[in-house]
């Protein structure tokens, strides 16, 4: 089965913010660095366990292909989010990428123990911000081989 990313289909992302700010660096830099992405945005944890397990008003969602998941989030934080993705036959295979401001070593330790795929720490400056949003964007379209969509 030919992987959707190798026949030219954007890669949807989802991302899981409930800083605005945050939301619109990251839809900045994916508009500017790769048009053909698709940047999905909810802001909770309640609503991204929703979006991907399609219920309610998510039912037509699309699987994303990577989720970029904040820790500090309301309802249900970015850990309690991140351990249901990972326990999860079909929503495990996703890539998940924690983009938080925290650098603490336990919130590090911890987002590896529930099988994050990397951690990044947001930087606080706006051009490096976009440069880390890049840097993924890159990373997983251009070098990572995805699982194929469920």
């Amino acid at each position: 089965m030919t992987d959707a990313r190798e026949s030219g289909t954007p890669i949807e992302v989802l991302l899981v913010e409930d800083d605005p700010g945050d939301v619109l660096m990251t839809q900045e830099a994916f508009e500017e660095h790769k048009v053909r992405n698709r940047l999905t945005v909810v802001q909770d944890g309640s609503e991204a366990l929703s979006y991907l397990r399609r219920e309610g008003q998510y039912a037509g969602a699309v699987r994303p292909d990577l989720i970029l998941l904040d820790l500090n989030l309301p309802k249900r934080d970015g850990r309690e989010v991140l351990e249901e993705i990972k326990k999860d036959d079909e929503l495990g295979r996703i890539p998940v990428v924690v983009l938080t401001t925290s650098s603490a070593d336990e919130d590090i330790l911890r987002s590896y123990q529930l099988h994050a795929n990397a951690y990044v720490t947001k930087p606080v400056d706006f051009e490096r911000f976009i440069a880390v949003i890049r840097q993924i964007d890159e990373f997983f379209v251009s070098v990572v081989k995805l699982p194929p969509r469920a």
